[in-house]
């Protein structure tokens, strides 16, 4: 869970910005993780007292130890900015207090979990990630952390897998613009030694936890998104250094993913899915909306969510008016030399399907095949309502 203080629970989001063009000052790192209990937090405290050692002035603008030894005795020499009380609905938090890091103007702020939500009230942002970049843009170089389940472009795939839902998300686009990103890394197995002799969680909370979130299993699959993640990181550094030195190859960027959505229930897992498709091809990925009548209230606020969402996972959106949607999809898709459609499967029955000369993405996969269009169709599923939640 991200953060000690879960008093959020799914409040609404607020609009998703978009990723500034305007270079930032301060060096951006963050240390990677599977999940809690690695050692994200202990590197970057590391990190921040060799660098101390080194003559570098480093603070610690936020770091929550949890009540772990080993974290606390790293803190112990560094300079701490106090943080920032806040009372929200009766009760007492606290975050880091932005501001007061600004005006100590330190060379290096240590500071923890990128995705976390600031209570509101605190700040002027509602994210610590935003905190963040107001720092770069100081000036001021960052460390930080985060697990490889608050990405949002794979939010959904972690739930699917662990049951487990993910509140505290942040924009892929955030953590790839870190100009180093390094993986702490730490087997299952280890993982799982380390909560039985009670280095991460309270000695109350580890029988539950290692029979749900911190099953062998689950944490196979978190190691696994992480190492894939980071390796298309790695694999795109090497393309920009080639890029730089070697300008007279042309470089294959023929893959291109558009994926096709509706204002449904369940469409929201179609776009990541689609998203991670993009991020392990190197592709680029276009979202488009084919608006064949006027939306309702509902329908709408729901194509908001996914136009926030499609700037969060990397892809361009495209509204598109047609009477013929499949047509109009098809055509997209030959214009802009798109390779592959991700389309969500028909939620329509055989007989209306008959009556209405075939559905959507029947029709789509057809034509698409004329013009040698792969097409993926993808399962819809419902948005959990219930069960176990994770920040």
């Amino acid at each position: 869970m991200t953060g000690s203080d879960n008093h959020r629970g799914g409040t609404a989001q607020e609009p998703a910005p978009t990723p500034p063009e305007r270079e930032r000052r301060g060096h951006f790192r963050i240390y990677l993780g599977a999940a809690a209990g690695v050692g994200k937090t202990y590197a970057m405290l590391n990190e921040g007292r060799r660098r101390l050692g080194r003559g570098t002035d480093v603070v610690v603008g936020f770091v929550e130890a949890h009540g772990r030894p080993q974290t606390e005795a790293m803190i112990e020499g560094l300079e701490v900015v106090p943080r920032k009380v806040v009372d929200y609905r009766g009760a007492t938090f606290t975050e880091m207090d932005t501001a007061a890091v600004v005006a100590r103007a330190p060379t290096v702020a240590l500071v923890d979990e990128l995705a976390h939500t600031n209570v509101p009230g605190s700040g002027p942002h509602e994210k610590r990630w935003q905190d963040v970049f107001e720092l770069l843009d100081e000036g001021i170089e960052v460390i930080t952390t985060v697990n490889i389940q608050h990405l949002e472009s794979l939010a959904d795939a972690v739930e699917a897998i662990t049951g487990v839902t993910v509140n505290e998300r942040v924009p892929d686009w955030v953590v790839r613009s870190a100009d180093q990103i390094e993986l702490v890394d730490s087997s299952p197995w280890q993982l799982r030694r380390r909560m039985v002799h009670g280095n991460i969680y309270p000695p109350e909370k580890v029988p539950q936890a290692l029979e749900n979130f911190f099953r062998t299993d689950n944490l196979i699959a978190l190691r696994e998104l992480a190492l894939r993640f980071l390796a298309d990181e790695t694999d795109e550094e090497l393309l920009e250094h080639l890029r730089s030195y070697q300008t007279d190859i042309v470089w294959d960027t023929s893959e291109r993913i558009l994926v096709a959505l509706i204002a449904a229930p369940g469409t929201e897992t179609i776009l990541r899915r689609a998203a991670r498709m993009a991020a392990r091809t190197k592709a680029d990925l276009h979202v488009v909306h084919v608006r064949t009548a006027e939306p309702s209230r509902s329908e709408e606020e729901l194509l908001t969510r996914l136009r926030h969402l499609a700037e969060d996972v990397g892809g361009q959106w495209t509204d598109l008016e047609a009477d013929d949607p499949a047509r109009a999809i098809v055509d997209f898709a030959r214009a802009h030399q798109i390779t592959q459609i991700v389309i969500g499967s028909s939620q329509r029955h055989r007989l209306q399907e008959l009556l209405g000369g075939g559905s959507v993405v029947r029709k789509v996969s057809r034509l698409a095949a004329r013009t040698a269009i792969d097409v993926h169709i993808i399962a819809r599923r419902e948005p959990h309502s219930d069960g176990n939640q994770v920040g």
